[in-house]
């Protein structure tokens, strides 16, 4: 039997009866998609491996309960896990967000000039720290898929699918972020 070929649900089935290397399958399957969710949100790879460790070990505790009945929308339902997972990391820790590109480092330091001034590196300075107050400001849903499309490079296909609702929410969302942040700009009298 060729466990590639076989749906998550029989994967899923196969595992519960005992084939435990089924299990191996849907976690590598499914491995690429779920990981970089998680570490979209928490932008650290050591933490984002644990949260993807513990999230399979969420799902085979719910797998051996029963609990599972999601028909066919495995990933769906542990993308949604490993994020709740993520999410409540951050609030536990109750972390600065940190917009940082793919090797960890701060975007905001790429908005350095060349030979700035004192005066060019205070004003730009504000301004990172004003940006990034906004987004903290957003609520939850909004700043991750403006950080998600933004800082991640995720197509709204891919935030859809991490976060667990339509592209047509995700679109919403990000336009209601982009919303949000305009009217905040004109509210606190923010010039950047």
């Amino acid at each position: 039997m060729n466990v590639q070929t076989i749906s998550d649900q029989e994967l899923i089935h196969l595992y519960l009866n005992g084939n435990e290397a089924c299990l191996e399958t849907l976690i590598k399957r499914h491995q690429k998609s779920i990981y970089t969710a998680i570490y979209l949100l928490v932008r650290d790879r050591a933490l984002a491996e644990d949260i993807f460790q513990e999230t399979f070990i969420k799902i085979i505790h719910t797998l051996r309960k029963g609990n599972y009945n999601e028909e066919g929308k495995f990933l769906p339902w542990a993308a949604r896990i490993a994020r709740n997972l993520a999410i409540d990391y951050i609030r536990k820790m109750k972390r600065d967000v940190t917009i940082t590109d793919s090797a960890g480092n701060d975007i905001f330091s790429y908005l350095r000039i060349a030979e700035e001034s004192k005066e060019d590196i205070i004003m730009r300075q504000q301004s990172e720290h004003k940006v990034k107050q906004l987004v903290k400001q957003l609520p939850e849903e909004q700043r991750e898929v403006l950080i998600m499309r933004h800082w991640g490079d995720m197509s709204f296909q891919e935030i859809a699918d991490a976060t667990g609702v339509s592209i047509n929410t995700a679109l919403g969302r990000m336009r209601y972020a982009l919303n949000n942040i305009r009217k905040m700009m004109v509210k606190q009298q923010v010039d950047l």
